[in-house]
């Protein structure tokens, strides 16, 4: 019975990650092509403190919420044609960003230099996965999509990058005081 109460908890607390990060996704800065979005934070925020486990489920939660159609993504859109669309290869590059910020924490510390440094790592998974996939759907040179698709998300996605590891370490840090993780 304790084992199906932890797993309960653990779905419970996936889905409201994945909620968090359809929050975050509305925090849009519009930019021609391909908007910064608060989606990154949310990305950094649980794999930071969830781990590499939970924190890729959730990830996969919720670009399964976007595909059926539960308005999760930026400017409240949802579907298929979102995920094979310009920006779909961010929001699939979320689930190996989430994988490998966890599993950094894991293999070393969740500590916040550990913590920064994998969520670097994480900002630059996802901006590969979106930059390759939107050369590769708008038919454009890579130079042109690395303009376009990475550049301008350096600066805010290390600015990210810190708050979800600051934020992720105290708050990971209370939930387990807690006994909540």
């Amino acid at each position: 019975m304790k084992n199906t109460g932890h797993r309960l908890k653990k779905m419970i607390v996936s889905a409201l990650f994945a909620s968090i990060i359809g929050i975050l996704a509305q925090l849009t800065i519009p930019i021609p092509n391909i908007p910064i979005t608060g989606q990154t934070l949310g990305v950094g925020l649980a794999a930071t403190i969830l781990g590499a486990k939970q924190g890729t489920y959730t990830l996969i939660l919720y670009v399964f919420m976007g595909a059926v159609g539960v308005p999760v993504f930026s400017n409240f859109s949802s579907g298929l044609a979102t995920i094979f669309g310009p920006t779909g290869g961010y929001i699939v590059g979320f689930i190996p960003s989430a994988w490998f910020i966890g599993f950094l924490l894991e293999k070393t510390s969740f500590r916040f230099s550990n913590a920064f440094f994998a969520n670097l790592i994480g900002m630059v998974t996802t901006l590969l996965f979106g930059t390759i996939w939107y050369k590769w759907i708008s038919d454009i040179g890579w130079s042109a999509s690395f303009l376009t698709g990475f550049v301008p998300f350096i600066i805010v996605g290390i600015i990210k990058a810190y708050f979800a590891s600051v934020i992720g370490i105290t708050v990971r840090k209370q939930l387990i005081r807690a006994k909540l993780l």
